[in-house]
């Protein structure tokens, strides 16, 4: 199966932002059938990029999880990110690996998936600047407010993520973290490329629609 347009750390920052602008983070839910359902209502509405982040799954079950969505994302010609797992990410054909402060390093996770999409968590200016330093593909800025998703993430705030932005100009930057259809369009003001969801997206009565919603505000926030 060929990898879909602009998935790996050889394509230029702007159209690797462009994949990144509707990043949907899956959720916890025990009932995957359920969650595949939503993720593809997702993509629909326009999604651009899955990342798979289900921390109580075992190895096996993520392996089969992953193949089942990285068949969806090809379909839609969006990204498929592994959270954390590298190995799971090799063994599903992934587009990327995001690793946070405390999960190998940027270095190390390069070592191992060659040209793939790495993306680094920062909540400070020092470690947005080390991870790219480091040779991450883009910056995963947050928790930009507080959230439901994840209770013990540090919040870095509006401000946060505009010095960020301005310190790190050469890669994108998705902003994570309470984000929602009413403060996007603060969060893109303040410099973000792209909108990492969970709650707004996977617990959306009508996924497809927030999808598209997040699609809209931002191709408005870039024309």
């Amino acid at each position: 199966m060929n990898r879909t347009e602009g998935t790996n750390s050889r394509v230029s920052p702007e159209q690797l932002a462009h994949k990144l602008s509707v990043y949907v983070v899956t959720d916890e839910r025990e009932d995957v059938d359920e969650q595949l359902r939503v993720i593809e209502m997702a993509l629909q509405g326009g999604a651009t990029t899955i990342q798979l982040r289900r921390k109580r799954e075992d190895g096996r079950a993520l392996v089969e999880y992953g193949r089942r969505i990285r068949e969806l994302a090809y379909r839609y010609n969006a990204l498929y990110i592994v959270n954390d797992r590298v190995d799971i990410a090799l063994l599903t054909d992934a587009d990327g690996v995001h690793v946070g402060q405390s999960d190998i390093s940027c270095q190390d996770v390069r070592r191992l998936v060659g040209d793939r999409i790495v993306g680094v968590s920062a909540t400070t200016l020092d470690e947005a600047r080390t991870a790219f330093e480091d040779g991450a593909d883009y910056i995963g800025a947050g928790a930009i407010f507080t959230t439901q998703s994840k209770d013990d993430a540090v919040v870095c705030g509006l401000s946060g993520l505009e010095a960020m932005a301005k310190a790190v100009p050469q890669i994108p930057i998705v902003a994570i973290g309470g984000i929602n259809l009413q403060n996007a369009p603060d969060v893109l003001s303040a410099g973000a490329d792209g909108l990492a969801v969970v709650s707004a997206i996977m617990q959306a009565v009508d996924p497809t629609s927030a999808s598209r919603g997040f699609h809209k505000l931002i191709r408005t926030s870039h024309s």
